[in-house]
């Protein structure tokens, strides 16, 4: 199942580092496996959705204005389109 673009609510989030990052999105959370390619990552991730084991694969591209497109797919599940935006906090790009 295809999802609209998802709003990322508050206490959301994706980080990438060298390694990989994690994400929380709702009841979603997983720790990302991929490594990024100047301003594109495709990655695979293992987490939970609500309190299950979770897998899958996603992308994520950053786009000019500084925001993040891309998409998290749930294995034999749903595909969730997002666009998040960097935090005040927030002190590291991809």
């Amino acid at each position: 199942m295809k999802h609209p673009s998802t709003t990322w609510l508050a206490g959301s989030y994706i980080l990438f580092d060298e390694d990989g990052g994690t994400f929380a999105l709702d009841c979603l959370t997983g720790s990302i496996h991929g490594r990024c390619e100047g301003d594109a990552v495709e990655f695979t991730w293992e987490g939970n959705d609500e309190m299950e084991e979770a897998s899958g694969h996603g992308w994520a591209e950053l786009r000019q204005d500084g925001s993040l497109d891309g998409e998290i797919c749930l294995e034999n599940g749903d595909e969730i389109p997002s666009t998040a935006r960097r935090s005040a906090t927030s002190s590291t790009a991809c």
